[in-house]
């Protein structure tokens, strides 16, 4: 039988130590509690995150290895330059919500989504708190493509990406790349590695290290407010300014 300290939903207690999560399934650190924002903002804060099914008890994560993106290495390869039309634009927390719900859509091969509505309204109440941002990739005024995450200093933590259209989401994840690298972002967290995100350029790295990591990032003083106020980018004027690097 499993057995996991269980948080009280009617107190902010701290969280365990993520060096006791379980090896099987990997990173199980807790059970219970809630999804406000002062319990969210410290979890991640330790490299800790929710991860439930709808209708499940929330189940907190840490897994090791831990799947990061170097802002410094993630670019854009031909491919996307050759997929990305010159009518796209990409914007910054305009449409936050929406991206969250579109991630949520039921996607081929599966049944249920673990974005449920209380994520949903969870992670948008952070958002209007600024601390949890969205990168949206438009075609005309139909939204194509997305990513969502928490920022916590100067971490970024990626929650879950979509495409409606071929190249949308790697859009996204460029185009965020390029704005942590001018603010001194070094890490995505990608959370779990899966091949999809480890063809895109994603590692693994050791839970140690990634906390090591982190343990500074998230202490280090940022404006979150700047998010709001990053500019529409056109797609082309995008890939133009960044190098382009990669295999086809």
């Amino acid at each position: 039988m499993i057995r996991l300290p269980l948080l009280d939903e009617h107190a902010l207690d701290r969280f365990p130590d993520p060096s006791t999560a379980l090896v099987e399934p990997n990173g199980l650190l807790a059970l219970g509690g809630d999804l406000s924002p002062q319990r969210l903002r410290m979890a991640y804060t330790h490299g800790i995150f929710p991860w439930f099914n709808e209708g499940d008890p929330i189940l907190w994560w840490s897994p090791d290895p831990r799947c990061v993106f170097h802002t410094a290495h993630l670019r854009p390869n031909r491919s996307l330059r050759r997929a990305v039309a010159v009518t796209w634009q990409v914007t910054v927390d305009r449409a936050f919500r929406e991206v969250m719900e579109a991630c949520a859509a039921p996607r081929p091969g599966q049944s249920c989504t673990w974005i449920s509505p209380a994520m949903i309204d969870a992670y948008s109440a952070l958002h209007d708190m600024g601390f949890a941002h969205s990168v949206e990739v438009w075609s005309n005024d139909g939204l194509i493509g997305g990513i969502y995450g928490v920022a916590i200093g100067r971490l970024f933590c990626g929650e879950s990406m979509f495409s409606a259209c071929s190249g949308g989401s790697k859009l996204a994840l460029c185009a965020l790349a390029a704005l942590l690298r001018e603010w001194d972002f070094p890490l995505i967290d990608a959370q779990v590695s899966n091949p999809h995100l480890l063809s895109l350029g994603a590692v693994e790295i050791p839970r140690s290290v990634f906390l090591h990591h982190i343990a500074g990032l998230v202490s280090e003083p940022f404006d979150q407010q700047r998010w709001r106020k990053v500019p529409a980018i056109s797609a082309k004027r995008l890939l133009d300014d960044e190098s382009v690097s990669g295999p086809d």
